[in-house]
């Protein structure tokens, strides 16, 4: 279970960081079809608040991962 939410917990990381940094600066035109906010038409103009959401729940799924961790381990 902490390696599947650590998996998960780093790609929404990274499709939050990435979709933010695509939004604000726009210099990763090779890379707008990796990012998943592109894709998703309901959230046209709300890229950069999607990108900050994605990233923060991904960043709570790796410190529930490590909790999780720290919970299996008695400490």
């Amino acid at each position: 279970m902490e390696a599947v939410l650590k998996v998960l917990g780093w790609l929404l990381l990274l499709q939050g960081v990435g979709g933010l940094v695509n939004a604000l600066l726009g210099w990763w035109r090779w890379a707008e079809n990796l990012i998943v906010v592109n894709h998703l038409a309901f959230l046209e103009g709300y890229e950069v608040f999607a990108g900050i959401v994605i990233g923060v729940l991904g960043f709570v799924l790796l410190a529930v991962a490590d909790s999780a961790k720290k919970a299996e381990a008695g400490e």
